[in-house]
């Protein structure tokens, strides 16, 4: 899914729009043992519950594509009959009303989410009348031929207000606050089958995570049965690995300098485009050879791509380029330099020593202060 296709699912998260046919939960305390399940149809729930309910949902559809929403895709073995896919396929055609099929699911959720508090599972069933689009882009609401029927999960923390002191307007006095738990923001959640080019897609599933450092393994391969991707620091990890190995003693300042100058500028490129960029092993190689690397080294660089990151990997642009940052280290001095002037930067060699040479134009500050 791109962001376009994110943002018109999240667009039904409000009570205009609704598709929402039915939602069940299931609080689980600390212990793992289940306390209390709710199922109702959603829109007998009372205005202010829904509300808070949307809330919720549109946080499970928020943040970056490839860091905090992830495409995955079915292998093939869990597409056969007995997969997890045929599992979460008859949990949507049960648009909810199967109690053994949800409380499997249930199950299946709290014996593989690895959290040590309390949390409450949140399963919603939609029906979505997508409407037609004109040839001018403009949607016809009453033109709609594709109907897209979808699950959703949200997993979310619940913790105990702080404790404070609190006005009583009743006995006008400042007292002690009474705690109550609260239910917070996502943590993880998935929306399936995907919807890709304005339709159900289920060979693939949106995946979220509000930190994208901590995907649950163990809940991507159990529940879901999708392909674990890298996280996008292991992301970066592995490019630089790939980039240092390739270039070997090769690996000079100017090399890194071109990589970052040509990654961002692909990034500005593609800022319009639907879909985020990815870089699949031969774009890498058109980017390092662009870069300015011999030829000599690029005879290395097959091997190093497959050893570090596989031969299908593919790397999110974003998540591997410095678009906000150029930093230089050394032991003892750290240079932050304007993305977008690495120009100004060069080294050379002066008096027998490598040396970092900064241009300066008119202006100069150490410590807040002018200098001439």
């Amino acid at each position: 899914m791109n962001k376009k296709e994110v943002l018109e699912i999240r667009k039904q998260f409000t009570p205009e729009n609704c598709a929402i046919t039915r939602i069940c939960g299931c609080y689980v305390d600390h212990e793992k043992e289940k306390k209390t399940e709710l199922k109702k149809a959603f829109l007998s729930l009372p205005e202010e519950e829904a509300f808070k309910y949307f809330d919720i949902f549109r946080h499970t559809l928020s943040g970056t594509i490839g860091k905090n929403l992830i495409n995955m895709e079915f292998p093939l073995d869990q597409e056969l009959p007995g997969g997890t896919q045929e599992f979460l396929l008859k949990l949507r055609d049960s648009k909810l009303e199967d109690d053994l099929l949800i409380e499997e699911f249930y199950d299946k959720i709290i014996e593989n989410y690895v959290y040590a508090e309390n949390y409450y599972i949140i399963l919603i069933h939609a029906v979505y009348d997508v409407p037609g689009k004109a040839s001018d882009g403009m949607e016809m609401f009453d033109a709609s031929d594709t109907v897209y029927e979808h699950i959703m999960c949200s997993l979310c923390p619940v913790n105990l207000t702080k404790a404070g002191l609190t006005y009583n307007a009743e006995t006008n006095n400042i007292e002690d606050r009474i705690r109550d738990w609260i239910v917070e923001a996502p943590m993880k959640g998935f929306l399936f089958p995907a919807f890709q080019d304005r339709a159900s897609d289920v060979h693939n599933i949106l995946y979220y995570s509000k930190k994208p450092e901590d995907l649950q393994p163990e809940l991507i391969a159990n529940v879901l049965g999708s392909t674990i991707p890298l996280t996008a620091k292991d992301q970066k990890t592995s490019f630089q690995a790939i980039v240092s190995d390739t270039l070997g003693e090769e690996c000079d300042y100017e090399v890194i300098r071109n990589i970052h100058d040509n990654l961002n500028e692909m990034i500005e490129e593609s800022k319009e485009a639907p879909e985020p960029l990815e870089l699949a092993k031969p774009d890498v190689k058109r980017l390092l050879q662009k870069s300015g690397v011999s030829p000599e080294r690029m005879e290395v660089f097959d091997k190093e791509f497959e050893e570090i990151a596989g031969e299908k990997s593919t790397f999110m642009a974003s998540n591997i380029a410095s678009v906000k940052t150029f930093q230089i280290e050394t032991p003892d001095v750290i240079v932050k330099v304007n993305p977008e002037r690495s120009d100004l930067v060069e080294t050379r060699e002066i008096d027998g020593r490598r040396c970092l040479v900064i241009a300066i134009d008119n202006h100069l500050e150490v410590n807040g202060i002018e200098v001439f």
